[in-house]
């Protein structure tokens, strides 16, 4: 009997202590997203930097050097899709910030919905086109709605693409009034962003101007040109706010929310992990044609300072011992400077997707007989007509390989990628990435690889977008919560965001999501 009880007693004891050195979830995950975020300037300016923002990350944190997405074309929609579901547009299908609906024959920006209203913005929005779980909505699940989520950017596409399905908010900077905006999707606006809305953009952009921060900017030059200049600018006209939203001004503004969220919107502190998502800014100002100018040195500068408040706002209230943070970039660029090419010799010119979609429809016609063959086009994407292409029974695949053929003839065209050449995934060097950035349900039916160096023109619509394949340098880092100190070279790709933090909160990876943790 005496030994039964010892024995009794021992297990209570074992089971006690094992209880007790259960390892126990952060708080709190702070997703940190940056558009246009490049390595090489990230280091450039560090002599800019304090020691309680960047450097703080940098030096302290797990740096991932080598990182990259799996898709292409990168812009920031497909680009905060793809670090929140863990996936690429192929499975998410969030190809672009906007497509060609099929339905309609006109341009469908990704989070358009008209099912749910804007709340302080016109805008119709929800994630509907997100065709898979984030790592919020997992979150969300694994809770049983008890975790709070919630995201902060100044773009609308960016903010509701982070929050998920399932987040408690939603708030981006309206483009038309300035006012922090969100959508009915997510419920009612929470009471305490009423101060946070009196003291937005909205009521200081008249007297709001940009300007170095300090004397060392401009002073300080990494660039190879001697000759940078200051800058002054000032917001005003009906593009004020889309303006305010691509200047270094527009991340603290961001902050602002994030610490609101922190302070009031009680994240963070109980047992059960929350989530919060914060996009910056860190690409060219509007207009601008190089990225060789004042404003972006400032904009780096000033960005740190932004996420050093944030830091100690987090320390504050949460701790960042119970904190786990991820930094990365959306791994694209937006710099148009094909008048240095023009300038320097530089093989260029303009491929015309409207002129080239009329004249593959004539070619069509004189193949199969007259018709509308060609549907529309957008982007570097041609669609077809299907319904005409049942009437006259012709085959689809057919139809195809005459386009293909006809489109290999215009210079500017270094490759022409038809649907049935994607899915069926005849191998091309580099065309794994070509497929996983198209989805049937949006995409064309035929994708014109431009030349790079070449402009991709719509007269239609009036743009115009250079063509680069360069190597985008941009890092990802894990800070905070158990994270040791450490830099690693290996090559990794963006979909190992999500299943790592997964890991470290214990919940199942979003469901589309196949890549392990990374550690």
């Amino acid at each position: 009997m005496k030994k039964q009880i010892l024995t009794t007693f021992i297990a209570s004891i074992a089971i006690s202590g094992a209880l007790a050195q259960a390892p126990t979830a952060p708080r709190l995950v702070v997703g940190i997203t940056i558009d246009q975020l490049r390595s090489d300037y990230l280091k450039a300016f560090m002599p800019l930097y304090g020691e309680g923002g960047l450097k703080l990350l940098i030096n302290k944190g797990q740096v991932y050097s080598n990182v990259q997405y799996q898709h292409w074309p990168i812009d920031r929609a497909s680009a905060v899709a793809s670090i929140v579901t863990g996936t690429c547009p192929y499975s998410h299908g969030i190809i672009a910030e906007e497509w060609l609906s099929r339905a309609e024959l006109h341009s469908n920006f990704c989070v358009d919905d008209r099912s749910y209203k804007g709340v302080e913005t016109s805008e119709y929005s929800s994630p509907k086109n997100l065709l898979v779980s984030t790592i919020g909505d997992e979150l969300k699940a694994a809770t049983k709605g008890k975790a709070l989520v919630y995201s902060v950017s100044p773009f609308r596409d960016a903010s509701i693409l982070n929050a998920g399905h399932a987040a408690d908010w939603a708030m981006w900077i309206d483009n038309q009034t300035g006012r922090w905006a969100g959508t009915t999707y997510y419920g009612q606006q929470p009471t305490w962003l009423g101060f946070l809305q009196s003291n937005s953009i909205a009521n200081r952009i008249s007297s709001v101007t940009w300007k170095p921060s300090n004397e060392y900017i401009g002073t300080y030059n990494y660039y190879l040109a001697t000759n940078q200049k200051s800058f002054v600018h000032n917001f005003t006209g009906d593009s004020r706010y889309r303006m305010f939203k691509t200047s270094g001004l527009v991340n603290e503004e961001v902050t602002k929310a994030a610490r609101y969220c922190l302070e009031n919107g009680n994240v963070g502190i109980d047992e059960v992990t929350d989530f919060l998502s914060v996009f910056y800014y860190a690409g060219n100002y509007q207009g601008a044609t190089t990225t060789e100018s004042t404003e972006l040195q400032d904009t780096y500068k000033r960005l740190d300072d932004e996420i050093e408040k944030l830091l100690k706002k987090i320390d504050a209230i949460v701790g960042l011992d119970k904190t786990l943070i991820y930094v990365t970039s959306t791994g694209y660029d937006e710099i148009d400077n094909t008048d240095d090419f023009i300038k320097y010799r530089i093989p260029t010119g303009n491929f015309n997707i409207n002129r080239c979609s009329t004249l593959l429809n004539m070619y069509l016609c004189t193949m199969f007989g007259n018709g509308q063959y060609i549907e529309s086009y957008f982007g570097n994407q041609i669609y077809l007509n299907h319904k005409l292409l049942e009437q006259k029974q012709l085959k689809l695949a057919e139809v195809l390989e005459h386009c293909e053929d006809f489109l290999f003839q215009f210079s500017g065209v270094r490759d022409v990628f038809t649907a049935q050449r994607i899915t069926q995934g005849a191998w091309t060097p580099g065309i794994s990435t070509i497929r996983n950035g198209y989805n049937p349900k949006c995409s064309g039916d035929i994708l014109v690889q431009v030349t790079p160096g070449w402009n991709l023109v719509n007269e239609d619509r009036g743009t115009r977008k250079i063509q680069r394949d360069s190597f985008f340098e941009f890092p990802l880092i894990f800070f905070g919560y158990t994270i040791k100190e450490e830099k690693i070279d290996k090559p990794i790709t963006i979909d190992c965001i999500a299943p790592t933090v997964a890991h470290h909160i214990r919940i199942r990876a979003p469901n589309a999501c196949s890549t392990p943790p990374l550690f």
